[in-house]
């Protein structure tokens, strides 16, 4: 049975907010304008804005609109792991902060089961909103037998995964790991908040399909802009019944 009206248009919208697409402060569809884009009556269209408003997820303002809600930035950690990933796992504009080739022994990554001495592209990026806020420190190091060629691609706007996937590399599982920290200095000041916060870290370790170590990379978020979720459908597959 298909979900009510209501919900599927909040699941769309709410899709646009966590994905970054809408930015906390941007104007969302009013009642008329979601009436007239999903032809659905006053009162589904009343109940889906009120709907997102009890989620926190907008704002509503007495003949001015709703709007996204500041601080609702959220992200789905399932994103950081699909290894069908063909965009950026935090949305927005991107800065290279260093991109370079050094032994394995010297990223600021552990790569487990690649010797210390061999070498690894190692691409350290800032990640920004689109009012320009800092939002994330990344830092990805692929060994260099694998990607030859990686950092002379478009590295502001590279995407670890799909680039794996174009180039033919057979990677096959991804795992994440939840760390907390504290935050040092250099990640501090791209981030443009004071060192020492307590921070949550976020490790990926992407693997071949031969159990070969594929990428190592992780993210560290600014605190308090975003609020993580695992969310996956559970809607029944026709036939597996």
């Amino acid at each position: 049975m298909d979900a009510p009206k209501y919900q599927q248009i909040r699941a769309e919208i709410e899709a646009r907010i966590t994905s970054g697409e809408l930015q906390p402060g941007s104007r969302v569809p009013t009642e008329a304008e979601l009436r007239e884009e999903y032809g659905v009556s006053r009162a589904t269209a009343q109940r889906t804005l009120h709907e997102l408003a009890q989620a926190g997820l907008v704002v509503r303002y007495r003949r001015r609109g709703t709007f996204v809600a500041e601080g609702a930035r959220q992200e789905n950690l399932l994103r950081f792991t699909d290894v069908r990933q063909t965009g950026p796992e935090v949305p927005g504009p991107h800065t290279v902060h260093s991109a370079r080739v050094v032994p394995a022994g010297d990223a600021d990554v552990a790569l487990p089961g690649v010797p210390d001495t061999d070498p690894v592209n190692e691409l350290r990026r800032v990640k920004y909103s689109e009012q320009g806020e800092p939002l994330a420190v990344e830092l990805s190091a692929v060994p260099f037998a694998l990607a030859p060629h990686l950092l002379s691609e478009d590295l502001e706007h590279l995407t670890v995964l799909h680039y794996f996937h174009r180039t033919g590399v057979p990677v096959s599982t991804s795992r994440m790991y939840i760390e907390p920290l504290i935050l040092d200095e250099t990640t501090a000041a791209l981030l443009e908040t004071p060192p020492g916060e307590a921070v949550l870290r976020l490790r990926r370790l992407t693997r071949l399909a031969d159990g070969g170590l594929a990428e190592a990379m992780w993210h560290i978020m600014r605190p308090g802009l975003t609020e993580f979720f695992v969310e996956q459908s559970v809607l029944e597959v026709p036939g597996n019944r």
